[in-house]
């Protein structure tokens, strides 16, 4: 694997308004628990994927859900797809545990998310 390979979308963040509402109904949806159960995020983990919820958007002030690819070096992809017209709207950074996290917008102002573990 390239440090420009993915490991595909495997998380998606959704804003929710109600987390305890929200929380429910991805819980119905998804058949499992959450994982992670706090007041300012709810993640699911089902079929490998993470499914979050952020209330009130998080601290970045998500507006609509937004998919993130994992990939093996964050700096590496955002050279890439910077270079291919994307613009960095959150640069990578330590989100804990060793996890960094940068989002992008494509040119038609769509927001990408991008994740590596270390």
């Amino acid at each position: 694997m390239t440090a420009s390979s993915t490991y595909g979308a495997k998380t998606v963040l959704h804003p929710v308004s109600d987390l305890a509402a929200a929380k429910a109904v991805y819980g119905a949806l998804l058949g499992v628990p959450p994982q992670t159960d706090s007041a300012y995020y709810v993640g699911f983990d089902a079929a490998d994927q993470q499914i979050g919820l952020v209330p009130a958007g998080g601290p970045y002030g998500l507006t609509s859900p937004v998919t993130y690819w994992h990939v093996p070096d964050i700096e590496a992809k955002l050279a890439e797809v910077t270079a291919a017209g994307a613009t960095v709207r959150q640069p990578a950074q330590d989100v804990g545990g060793g996890r960094l996290v940068a989002t992008v917008t494509d040119p038609d102002g769509n927001v990408l998310g991008l994740i590596q573990d270390r």
